[in-house]
């Protein structure tokens, strides 16, 4: 069967209510029906029956009167019921029994008064119910005229009229319900079209089947996404997030309607959901590096708010530093080719001088020169990881006019695979910034320093470990082995107050002095230091600067030796 179109819902359903509110009105309008005619009739009743009881006639006879005998009473009472249109007249005696009556059942009887006073000569008007049929009726008391007996009690009249029924109060009120009815009918389909043509315009012309059909398909897609997506309004309250959003970000259930700061969210990341235009932006969220696409929401030319979709990059980015470690040994072997090149060239330039002697001395220097640097770093690098990484930074940093040398105190034994990968990545990004902030001076230098030492669990003071002995360590929970990371240099160092700021994604200091993390947020840079920290905490460690004759940056990574 069709469904229903908007526009007949809301006018079956203003109908409906239509036909509701005039069964109230007609149950309000029989109430009322029946209340004015209690009134009413009750004054003519007792109108009626205070004439007949002032009358000579009945204050003089009715004392004596014998039920079935006798005509002046019959005759009063029956002229009274005509002129008054009631329905029944009654005369009773002092005693209660009944002597005139419209109905000749009653004669003789005594009359049940029920609620009625008039025995203690006063008038009573009241509804009375009699072999089903309710009448209004009205008793008044006959007082005696005879000088003996003057204001005697000698009887009361009875004066009812028929109370109607419902039927017959339906049909009095049913002109005016009519009228209501018309009238609340035509309102009723007029404002059903006009309020169904509103709605429709606000829905796009879309039936309400249709606009829940394409909820169920919004919910379904988006909580079905792999990507997170948020969507904020104007005044950066959530207002819609799906189930990947929830996780990657660690917002909870109730997270719609609030606003980034009510959800405690990082500022730097609270940024790059509001702020418009970021294409493929990196940020990181906890231990999560995530990819950010956020696009501004516009309806008829205005901006109602924005959307923006998330990315997991972690493991991604994993890939991308090893890779990195990996180009920069390829690049380490190109400048080692290009520096073997040269040296190839110069002894095949004294040998065609024929200086063998001092080719001889040169070979073996250069012999020399290698032993050396890769004794001196294997010899207390026990991982090859770490030792390739520390031996291929140091040609890159000679490229740069930069002396790279290993501490004489460092001591470190092969290490575990997952602990070996952070090291380097935590050494490589630590060397780079450093050499990077020495760089543009003449003969800087960095010193690297890698020693295996225990670590408090929960992190220890990091800011006063240096030259690989932590001076001030406050156990927190016990103390676990680890890696001790110090890269020192000779540069201008931090900027004052800047110590935290240097971990902070996107933060550099490319355009200004100091060490800090090389590159431009915009271009992709500003994560190392950010990265390193990540990697630090990830597995309860710690990253911290401080200023000695230059940036001395210190990390620990608790884990065990292999």
């Amino acid at each position: 069967m069709r469904r229903m179109t908007l526009a007949r819902q809301f006018l079956l359903l203003q109908l409906l209510i239509v036909l509701v509110v005039l069964v109230f009105v007609a149950a309000i309008s029989i109430a009322q029906s029946a209340a004015d005619f209690r009134r009413v009739a009750g004054r003519a009743a007792l109108s009626a029956a205070e004439n007949l009881a002032a009358t000579a006639l009945v204050r003089e006879r009715l004392p004596d009167a014998e039920p079935r005998l006798g005509a002046a009473l019959p005759a009063a009472a029956e002229s009274l019921r005509a002129q008054s249109g009631a329905t029944g007249v009654t005369l009773v005696r002092a005693d209660g029994v009944v002597v005139v009556s419209s109905d000749p059942t009653l004669l003789g009887e005594e009359l049940p008064l029920g609620e009625s006073d008039v025995l203690q000569g006063r008038s009573w008007t009241g509804v009375v119910e009699r072999s089903g049929q309710r009448s209004v009726v009205a008793h008044v008391p006959v007082l005696s005229d005879e000088p003996a007996r003057t204001g005697e009690l000698v009887g009361f009249v009875v004066v009812a009229r028929a109370y109607p029924s419902t039927l017959q109060l339906l049909q009095r009120a049913a002109p005016n319900l009519a009228i209501y009815l018309g009238v609340a009918s035509l309102l009723g389909v007029v404002g059903s079209l006009l309020l169904s043509r509103r709605v429709k315009r606000q829905t796009l012309g879309l039936e309400p089947v249709e606009i829940a059909s394409l909820v169920e398909h919004r919910e379904a897609m988006l909580h079905g996404l792999k990507e997170g997506v948020v969507a904020l309004d104007t005044h950066g309250r959530v207002t819609l997030l799906n189930d990947s959003a929830r996780d990657l970000l660690g917002l909870p259930a109730d997270s719609v309607g609030r606003t980034l700061a009510e959800l405690d969210v990082d500022p730097v990341l609270g940024r790059a959901l509001s702020e418009e235009g970021g294409v493929d932006r990196m940020v990181l969220a906890d231990d999560r590096v995530l990819v950010l696409n956020h696009v501004p929401l516009r309806s008829r030319s205005r901006v109602i708010g924005s959307v923006t979709t998330l990315r997991d990059r972690t493991e991604l980015s994993s890939l991308e530093r090893e890779l990195g470690s990996t180009r920069a040994v390829s690049d380490t072997l190109r400048a080692q080719t290009h520096e073997f090149a040269n040296r190839l060239h110069t002894i095949s330039g004294l040998l065609t001088l024929e200086e063998y002697d001092e080719a001889i001395g040169f070979v073996q220097g250069v012999g020399r020169e290698r032993a050396g640097l890769d004794g001196a770093v294997t010899s207390r690098i026990g991982d090859p990881t770490v030792a390739a990484l520390l031996i291929a930074k140091v040609s890159l940093a000679n490229e740069k006019g930069v002396t790279l040398r290993l501490s004489p105190t460092s001591d470190l034994d092969v290490l575990d695979e997952d602990l070996s990968r952070d090291v380097t990545t935590v050494v490589g990004n630590l060397v780079d910034n450093a050499v990077d902030a020495v760089s543009g001076g003449v003969g800087g230098t960095v010193t690297v320093h890698l020693a295996a030492t225990p670590l408090a669990v929960g992190v220890a003071d990091v800011a006063d470990v240096a030259d690989g002995e932590v001076d001030r360590a406050v156990p927190r929970g016990g103390e676990l082995p680890g890696v001790l990371v110090e890269v020192r240099d000779d540069g201008p160092g931090v900027p004052p107050g800047d110590e935290e700021a240097v971990f902070v994604q996107g933060w550099s200091t490319k355009a200004q002095a100091g060490a800090a993390d090389a590159g431009g947020a915009d271009a992709g840079r500003g994560f190392g230091l950010a990265l390193t920290r990540l990697v630090c905490r990830r597995r309860g460690g710690e990253v911290a600067v401080r200023n000695d004759g230059g940036a001395v940056f210190t990390a620990t990574l608790p884990g065990a030796p292999r």
